[in-house]
């Protein structure tokens, strides 16, 4: 009976951690390139800390200190992205975000993360913004511009 307990606990964590595996693979940032809000909020409140460029790459609105590059999902907007990049180091702190929708219908920030990752940055986060910018950011009072 334990035998049995032990093998079916055992297949049951090898299917969750093969669905996960195959859910991040799909995405171009990994479980750790995301950054909570709270944490955002806090570096942002703390003039002490080096703060990262923000950038918001959908069309809501402007996170305290943030800078526009416009929904990313419009090729124009992308190269603007570029432009506003080239010139940074690679190990910068960056986030980006959008905002505009839940994750999993967002159509900004997958091409905008992977364009991070083609440029080489090592250090960009993704603001895990999993419902919207209302919700997740202005709701609780973070500081916006």
């Amino acid at each position: 009976m334990k035998n049995r307990k032990t093998i079916l606990f055992s297949a049951a964590l090898s299917a969750v951690l093969f669905v996960s595996f195959i859910i991040s693979s799909q995405e171009p940032w990994n479980p750790f390139q995301l950054m909570e809000p709270r944490n955002l909020a806090e570096i942002l409140s703390d003039p002490g800390q080096p703060q990262p460029l923000i950038i918001s790459i959908g069309p809501s609105g402007l996170i305290k200190g943030a800078v526009a590059a416009n929904p990313a999902k419009e090729k124009e907007n992308l190269e603007k992205l570029r432009a506003m990049l080239v010139k940074e180091p690679k190990d910068r702190n960056l986030v980006i975000y959008c905002g505009c929708c839940p994750f999993k219908d967002c159509p900004n920030i997958r091409p905008a993360f992977t364009l991070l990752n083609q440029m080489g940055f090592k250090n960009h986060k993704l603001l895990n913004l999993s419902q919207n910018l209302k919700v997740n950011w202005i709701d609780k009072g973070y500081p916006m511009n």
